[in-house]
């Protein structure tokens, strides 16, 4: 794959942060290290879906729709399982 789209999840407020990245490990770690401004007051996150694309293309067009209404609903539904019961 050559980027990521991925979904984080604020255990501080309870709310989604969407965006992609060409290096995943590397992204999350800056996001729960404090180094991402948009996320940085939100700590902690963990991160609760990726999914690779092929082009960058691809991916701002994932990102853009996952973080639409429709695409909200789409990545609660495909958690639903985690939601109903997150620890497992």
């Amino acid at each position: 794959m050559e980027y990521f789209v991925y979904v984080l999840l604020s255990q501080k407020d309870g709310m989604f942060y969407t965006g992609y990245t060409k290096d995943l490990i590397n992204r999350i770690d800056e996001h729960t290290h404090g180094k991402v401004p948009s996320t940085r007051l939100r700590l902690p996150v963990i991160l609760i879906y990726w999914e690779g694309c092929l082009n960058q293309q691809d991916a701002t067009r994932r990102e853009k729709y996952l973080k639409s209404g429709n695409g909200k609903i789409y990545l609660k539904n495909r958690l639903k399982n985690y939601f109903d019961n997150p620890t497992g």
